[in-house]
């Protein structure tokens, strides 16, 4: 593992799994303002479903933002890793479910990700970051995936969404932290990312 400062303007930290790898995954944690950073144990998990040949950028967001920096974060997290490797995917959880799908959306050209998989995505949690929306402006494979006792947030419109435009949706028996349930994450994010990448 390295450490990466990731440039763009704005103070974020990012770890490299994986440095040597010429295909990476970038991964964006949930809430930092519950705690959360790039070492939550869902982004390692799908980490570690990476490993031996896959890298993974996870990063810190800058100073809170209410969406907008925190975006910005993705974007330039997703820039780096382009410019260091072949090919690039893009996973989030929660929060960075979220942010990762406006990343997707909104980010042009060559810098935008190969694949997409998200974890417990919320709808919408700020005007910045309208989840659902952000499905329609998305053109590569994405993957949602959600579980079945998620009562935390509303996941079901961007479920809703993703089906209608064929997409990949799984459902898990988890509730939104997903409580023992890493390698089940690994084992239905993986695979996903891996065949798109």
């Amino acid at each position: 593992m390295t450490t990466v400062g990731i440039p763009g303007g704005r103070d974020v930290t990012a770890s490299l799994d994986r440095p040597a790898a010429d295909t990476v995954v970038v991964a964006c944690p949930p809430h930092p303002q519950y705690g959360s950073s790039r070492s939550d144990s869902r982004l390692n998990a799908v980490s570690d479903a990476m490993a031996p040949d896959i890298g993974c950028l996870r990063f810190d967001y800058g100073p809170w933002d209410e969406g907008r920096g925190e975006r910005a974060d993705a974007e330039n997290a997703l820039a780096w890793a382009s410019e260091q490797t072949d090919a690039v995917g893009l996973f989030g959880y929660s929060f960075g479910a979220a942010v990762a799908l406006r990343t997707a959306a909104e980010i042009d050209g060559d810098a935008g990700p190969a694949v997409l998989s998200v974890l417990a995505p919320p709808a919408g949690l700020t005007e910045h970051l309208d989840a659902t929306a952000a499905l329609d402006a998305i053109d590569c494979p994405v993957q949602v995936v959600v579980g079945e006792r998620d009562d935390t947030v509303d996941w079901k419109p961007v479920v809703d969404r993703a089906a209608e435009l064929g997409h990949a949706v799984e459902r898990l028996p988890a509730d939104h932290h997903f409580v023992g349930q890493r390698g089940r994450i690994a084992e239905t994010v993986g695979p996903f990312l891996r065949d798109h990448l």
